[in-house]
């Protein structure tokens, strides 16, 4: 009898052995995570499995502009998420849309993509290059589903530039860099003018329903969020068209700014004030359908703001399309259940193009040793309040932006010609060379006018012929006192680096543009105008132009 039920005791362990062993084989083949299976929560701060990625690029907001920098534009949402998460006060983008975007997706410097100069344009045969491996690709590889809602800007002259082709399982959103957020129409110049609102790789005429562009971008993104599993890692990269121009915003959003004298101003604190919103509704969403607690928001301005459309940067110098602080110091922080540090500022030197390995080691994923990144994991940089691996970033280095009439070698003490456009920040130095840009300080009183009024503008008059330009940063964050005169072994050294830099540079893509993108040539949309097989049948036709010439050549040496 004793044996009896011992056998009887061990048989049913092995049932509830084997049971629970399959319970957890199948959780695994439905993509549910092993392990965890009692429910128990995992300890504060470390990040389940794959977290949901939830990256938010807003677009042109100035530095000044967000509540939390003394803004008179109400940004609750903003100061509340910020204030529970952790503020990015050292943080640092492009100052214009393509290169900043073509950063975050590939982790590298714009040099190192043939992008560093201007803006991808809409009739230029230009993309993102191709044998550039791209976040939501490194994303998928580890089982995230990727997802893109807004506005593209990294090129569309080929199918196999669209964001469908360069990772992301969904696209929603523009491809250009600006037009009507309600019609979603963009005219180029006279004449050149097209369609732009995309459903993955066709034209979403069946969404133009008037909705203004920031609304219906959230609505697409609660419609992801509802209908996705949230026990499956989700990449959603939110980039909303405002606060860029045109200056449009539903008429509600003006009710608290009937006081800005400044109409370009007032229509900018509208358009911030629908963003803020919608960013609410977002979050709203996320904890609704079950994914914040295992979620990191991200949030991130493209630029500087540009005064001329409302925008400010005060107390930084300069605006967007510069390399002063204003055009590349951005507002930008971190949300999360995940953080281990919650509601605090990090000072700590983070740049754009950091997301790509943070993003992706945060997810589980590799990256592969061929891959040469210019950006650094900065994870416990921001969670944990650690030094940041980065102690340098090249803003840019230019070589066909309009040379600086008195640049010169021997200005670069034969290092570097300062005639080009340039600028480099290591440590708490920064250095600028050529024509960094537009360089007021425009204060909040510039604004106070109907009209844009740059006597309010505090500027300072450079010695003429000025090509060289040295800050300490940290001290000095507002660029008011050069001291280049002042320390030339400083300027000598980071000269020397931005040399380095420029060995690794590949040529520059800016090609001219092409009649075949008009619109009217494809169905009144912008869209991919270049074919495959009118590549093949130029290439078929030199080849047969090249044989015929050997033809010649040969009986003309007979």
């Amino acid at each position: 009898r004793m044996v009896a039920a011992v056998l009887a005791g061990l048989s049913l362990l092995s049932l509830l052995t084997c049971g629970y062993l399959a319970w957890g084989s199948r959780r695994e083949a439905a993509g549910e995570a092993p392990g965890n299976l009692l429910g128990e929560e995992p300890a504060a701060g470390a990040p389940r499995s794959q977290p949901h990625i939830i990256f938010i690029l807003a677009d042109d907001q100035g530095f000044r502009d967000v509540g939390y920098h003394g803004s008179e534009i109400r940004t609750p949402t903003l100061d509340k998420l910020a204030a529970e998460g952790v503020k990015l006060e050292n943080y640092y983008v492009q100052p214009m849309c393509t290169p900043s975007r073509s950063q975050l997706i590939t982790g590298k410097y714009q040099i190192h993509t043939g992008l560093q100069h201007s803006i991808i344009r809409p009739t230029q045969p230009n993309c993102l290059p191709l044998d550039n491996v791209t976040l939501p690709q490194k994303l998928k590889e580890v089982g995230y589903s990727t997802h893109m809602v807004g506005k593209w800007h990294l090129g569309f002259y080929r199918r196999e530039c669209m964001p469908t082709q360069r990772g992301f399982d969904s696209f929603f959103g523009s491809l250009l860099g600006s037009g009507d957020y309600y019609t979603h129409f963009k005219c180029d110049s006279p004449g050149i003018c097209g369609y732009d609102l995309y459903e993955n790789d066709n034209a979403a005429w069946d969404h133009d329903n008037g909705i203004y562009s920031t609304q219906m971008y959230t609505q697409k993104v609660q419609q992801i969020l509802a209908s996705h599993n949230p026990r499956k890692p989700i990449f959603l990269y939110i980039a909303y068209q405002a606060v860029h121009s045109p200056l449009q915003a539903p008429g509600r959003y003006f009710e608290h700014y009937r006081s800005i004298n400044n109409i370009n101003r007032r229509r900018y604190a509208a358009m911030l004030a629908c963003l803020d919103e919608a960013i609410n509704n977002v979050t709203l969403a996320l904890k609704k359908y079950g994914y914040y607690e295992n979620s990191i928001i991200i949030y991130s301005s493209d630029n500087g703001g540009q005064p001329m459309a409302g925008g400010s940067n005060w107390p930084l110098r300069g605006s967007k399309g510069t390399y002063w602080e204003g055009g590349i110091r951005a507002v930008g922080f971190v949300h999360s259940p995940l953080l281990k540090n919650k509601g605090f500022v990090c000072k700590e030197l983070v740049h754009i193009t950091d997301w790509f390995p943070t993003l992706i080691t945060l997810a589980e994923g590799q990256i592969d040793e061929d891959i040469q990144l210019d950006g650094y994991d900065v994870w416990e940089t921001i969670s944990e309040g650690r030094r940041s691996p980065r102690v340098d970033i090249l803003h840019n280095i230019d070589p066909i932006y309009t040379k600086a009439k008195n640049g010169s070698w021997a200005a670069g003490y034969g290092i570097w010609n300062t005639a080009i456009q340039s600028a480099i920040r290591v440590n708490h130095w920064k250095l600028l060379t050529g024509n960094p840009g537009y360089s007021d300080w425009v204060p909040p009183q510039a604004f106070s006018n109907a009209g844009p009024n740059r006597w309010h503008n505090e500027r300072v008059s450079w010695s003429a012929g000025k090509t060289v330009w040295l800050f300490n940063i940290t001290a000095d964050p507002y660029e008011r006192v050069d001291l280049s005169a002042r320390h030339p072994d400083v300027v000598k050294q980071l000269l020397r680096r931005l040399s380095q830099f420029n060995k690794t540079a590949v040529p520059v893509r800016y090609p001219p543009k092409d009649p075949r993108s008009n619109p009217k040539l494809n169905g009144g949309v912008w869209g991919p105008w270049f074919k495959e097989d009118e590549k093949k049948k130029k290439s078929d036709k030199s080849k047969g132009a090249n044989k015929q010439k050997k033809s010649k050549n040969k009986k003309k040496g007979n």
